[in-house]
């Protein structure tokens, strides 16, 4: 056999029965990508013979004697395709793990082809963009604009890394050759709620390769919590690395360490173990009820409320006399919505590489939000001292809250210590379904009352949150439910209850939207019903209501917080889209009269930043080569942070930003940060750089006036240069000459998480709905943010759109199914369908206020959660100004809409 990879000749021989993927990765071509190993997601696309195929389904002994080419081959002679020069032209990625396999596709098509991009990528995924950049690159729309020295802030400038993605020399946590590497897999419990009698291990020992079988009684017996937070309180320590009580189909209950993954998988098979199986519990209104199985029967240590009825938390406030309210109404409104579990689906499946160095450091490389955070998880489970520990990232491949985890460092870490050799552990997609971490499901109560001048009188919410077998994240996001989406009506009486409660359910986690999506969609579909009844336009009962700058922002208390309004555009965000919405776009509804057409709004508020302590450290310095160079422990994973930390520094300094190199999310090489969550980025992360900027220029001039003797006034600083009179010193020998004088240019400043400030949105949608097949068409879809000084509008738009069309797969197609015994029926891309291309053709107008935020970096606000806030109620209640027909619950399938449009049209039962 040969094999020609990217025009070199190979002399490996494939495993019988190994897939090209693998092959290729195997013999150091890393730009092929593994996101289902199903051939669903395109991020494995090569070429064979120049046409694209899905790397996972062709065995690799099909390519004997023919051309291979991946992304790293594309380029002829260094110079780069004119695809892979059109998607760094138009930002044509976030993230970038779906990119070398969307270029192979696009690089392939001809002019036909890309009359019809619906059909010819429809066998490529894309998580974060929306897929309108990647349009925009296949068309050749340049968005990208320069790099002018101190005009970085409001610049549409690319990622640094942007070059290295779209030629697949971009690292990514597996992308590595590891000697010695050991393969951990992981044996998951096929029973909702079981005790564990006994594990046996001979068999699966005798497996050739195996070298370690561990079970609960192997691990330390540490309660933890695998959410990461700054303060750990915020989480109930309920669960251990490995158990003998199994509480969820798809919990660990054995690892298996090998030579191969397949040995480990055929360890796993081997083992032998004898269940007790248990009463499980799947509603959380049932749980809560006396009798019902206790999902944790933990101690006060753990910080679970009441656990004998499966409470993990409860949220209890009012304001005002809700009864008073109410009774004051001319017009109430009441209604039990509900919001069903939906997955992050990041492209890179959560995936851990861990060695010890020669000195017994251990090191962990690995998929992660939270670094420094994860560290200190490890240092607490292993009993380590923190300078023997080491995790770091390199490029994350999609997170949305999905890697505000520790899911796969700690047991890979213990496999490590235990065997002394590197380990890795790697999520196949059906383990990223069963046994990461989702959203929270809710059902939501709303009663509320208003005058007939539209005024509110009274609000009510009762909140009850699913979530599944383990705490983590689940009082924050009860908290963050019970928050904003109450905060941004004004209203006399306010009366709130919430409940976080157990059940035999996969962990629900931190997600884009972190507990506010699902009370949001609840408000907004009340607040429209109310608006309906009363027959006031949708836009203007919400100005009627909404919370004004002098405002106090009251959700279930009236007590003084942090939040406050470091800016305030939310009246012209609503402007905005309601004028885009009264001009339209043209678009008609397709033709016949099946087709029935509805307009429909939301609105939303959010506080950037967790109430619970965030913080962050810059470490900023003038290096050598004349270039400025940062340190900063946030992850980039598509979230655009590391332009705008560049953007910053450059902005302050008077520079560019290619001037700006940036080390991040790396414990060795960068102070503490909290982690890239909850929109922090920005607004936290940045403020540690714009500080730190702020004192290096301070200290570089302060320097040059004392160095050369002038005046502090007659020193400038340029974006290559310190000027002095009419003297010009080059940067780089700025630095010699302050290292000659001992004098280090170099700082390190913190920023903290408050003042929170807030972010607002508001979003239109005109959409078809065809009342036989239940089907959905968007016509038009508009959105309006208020994110401060946008630092990076092109990039600031690119998070709005795949926001956008997260949301969108959220409420018109995802949805995770189970089966009576608490097992998920559909755990891949191919049944859990996340939005194509073809899915969301139509374009988002973005709008963004004009505002200056008081405590942001540059006046700046984040935004890449936000905009995802208004989407599912915008939709539901378009869908019911088409239909009449209020859906009470967000996933808005077309079985769902022909269901109740059909029992709308049934004549009422005497």
């Amino acid at each position: 056999m040969s094999y020609v990879v990217n025009g070199k000749a190979f002399s490996e021989v494939p495993r019988p029965g190994q897939c090209l993927r693998t092959f290729l990765r195997e013999i150091g071509w890393f730009g092929v990508k593994k996101g289902c190993d199903a051939g669903d997601c395109g991020a494995c696309t090569v070429w064979l013979d120049d046409e694209p195929v899905h790397s996972c389904l062709i065995p690799a002994f099909r390519a004997d004697g023919r051309r291979v080419t991946t992304i790293e081959g594309l380029a002829n002679n260094g110079e780069l395709h004119s695809m892979q020069r059109a998607f760094m032209n138009a930002a044509g990625f976030q993230c970038g793990f779906c990119t070398a396999g969307m270029i192979m596709t696009a690089a392939s098509l001809n002019e036909e082809d890309r009359k019809d991009l619906p059909r010819v990528l429809k066998g490529n995924l894309c998580r974060c963009t929306g897929y309108h950049a990647i349009e925009d690159a296949i068309h050749g729309v340049k968005s990208i604009g320069e790099d002018l020295p101190g005009k970085a802030c409001g610049a549409d400038l690319l990622a640094p890394a942007a070059e290295a993605i779209v030629t697949g020399k971009a690292r990514y946590t597996l992308d590595t050759k590891v000697e010695g590497l050991l393969h951990l897999k992981l044996l998951r419990s096929p029973h909702a709620h079981a005790r564990i009698l006994a594990i046996r291990k001979d068999a699966a020992l005798a497996v050739p390769g195996v070298r370690a079988v561990y079970t609960w009684e192997d691990v330390p017996r540490r309660l933890y919590t695998s959410a990461t937070h700054d303060d750990y309180h915020a989480d109930p320590n309920d669960m251990y690395m490995l158990d003998n009580v199994a509480r969820f189909v798809g919990q660990r209950v054995a690892a298996v360490v090998a030579d191969s993954e397949g040995a480990a998988e055929e360890g796993c098979r081997q083992l032998e173990v004898d269940y007790q199986v248990l009463p499980a519990v799947f509603d959380p209104e049932e749980a809560m009820r006396d009798g019902a199985p206790v999902v944790q029967d933990k101690s006060a240590e753990s910080r679970i409320r009441r656990p004998q009825k499966n409470i993990l938390l409860e949220v209890h406030g009012d304001v005002g006399d809700a009864e008073k309210g109410f009774a004051e109404a001319d017009v109430i409104h009441e209604g039990t919505y509900t919001t069903h579990r939906v997955q992050h689906a990041h492209l890179e499946t959560h995936c851990s590489i861990t060695w010890l160095d020669d000195k017994h450091r251990l090191h962990v490389r690995t998929s992660s939000q939270t670094p420094h955070i994860t560290k200190q998880k490890l240092c607490y489970l292993f009993d380590l001292y923190p300078d023997s520990v080491r995790v770091f990232c390199e490029r994350v491949g999609g997170g949305f809250g999905g890697k505000q985890e520790v899911l796969t460092e700690d047991i890979c870490a213990f496999a490590t210590l235990k065997t002394g050799q590197p380990v890795k552990l790697e999520f196949t997609r059906e383990e990223q379904f069963i046994a990461s971490t989702t959203r929270h499901p809710m059902s939501v109560t709303m009663k509320i009352g208003a005058r007939r001048d539209g005024t509110l009188t009274a609000f009510q919410m009762r909140v009850v949150s699913n979530t599944g077998a383990y705490g983590n994240h689940g009082g924050e996001t009860l908290y963050a439910a019970c928050g904003e989406a109450v905060a941004v009506y004004r209203c006399p009486n306010k009366k709130v209850d919430g409940y976080t409660v157990y059940t035999n359910m996969v962990p629900a986690g931190a997600i884009r939207g972190y507990g506010m999506t699902q009370t949001i969609f609840a408000v907004e579909c009340a607040m429209d019903e109310l608006a309906r009844n009363l027959k006031i336009e949708p836009f203007e009962f919400r100005r009627i209501n909404m919370v004004k700058p002098d405002d106090q922002m009251i959700a279930e208390s009236a007590a003084a917080t942090d939040t406050e309004f470091g800016s305030y555009g939310l009246d012209q965000c609503l402007d905005l889209v309601q004028k885009a919405m009264v001009r339209g776009n043209g678009v008609k509804r397709p033709e016949g009269a099946d087709w029935l057409e509805g307009k429909g709004m939301a609105i939303s508020m959010h506080g950037a930043v967790p109430p619970t302590e965030h913080r962050s450290e810059a470490r900023l310095g003038l290096g050598d080569d004349g270039n400025y160079h940062l340190a900063i422990g946030t992850a980039e994973f598509g979230n655009g942070t590391t332009t705008v930390h560049q953007q910053i520094v450059a902005s302050v300094l008077g520079s560019t930003a290619s001037r700006v190199r940036v080390i991040q999310s790396d414990t060795d090489s960068t102070g503490y940060d909290t982690g890239a969550f909850a929109s922090a980025g920005t607004v936290v992360a940045g403020n540690a750089v714009r500080l730190a900027a702020e004192a290096l220029r301070e200290r570089i001039l302060d320097f040059s006036s004392k160095n050369y003797g002038v005046t502090r006034d007659s020193c400038r600083l340029d974006h290559d240069a310190v000027t002095h009179n009419n003297t010009r010193v080059p940067l780089a020998d700025f630095f010699a000459v302050a290292r000659k004088a001992g004098r280090q240019l170099e700082v390190v400043r913190k920023a903290y998480g408050t003042p929170r400030s807030v972010t607002f949105q508001v979003q239109g949608f005109r959409i078809a709905v065809n009342r036989i097949t239940g089907e959905i068409a968007i016509l038009q879809s508009v959105h309006g943010a208020d994110g401060g000084v946008i630092i990076n509008p092109m990039q600031c738009r690119a998070q709005v759109e795949g926001a956008l069309a997260q949301g969108i797969g959220w409420t018109l197609f995802e949805k995770m199914v189970f089966n009576d015994a608490g097992r998920m029926i559909n755990p891949t891309f191919r049944n859990y369908r996340i939005p194509a291309f073809a899915d969301v053709l139509q374009r988002t107008e973005v709008y963004f206020a004009d505002t200056h935020d008081a405590f942001g970096p540059l006046g700046a606000k984040s935004m890449s959660e936000a905009p995802i806030y208004p989407i599912a109620p915008a939709l539901a209640n378009a869908l019911t100004d088409a239909t009449g027909i209020r859906f009470f619950d967000s996933s808005l399938t077309p079985d769902r809409i022909f269901q109740r449009i059909f029992e709308s049209s049934q004549p009422a039962k005497s």
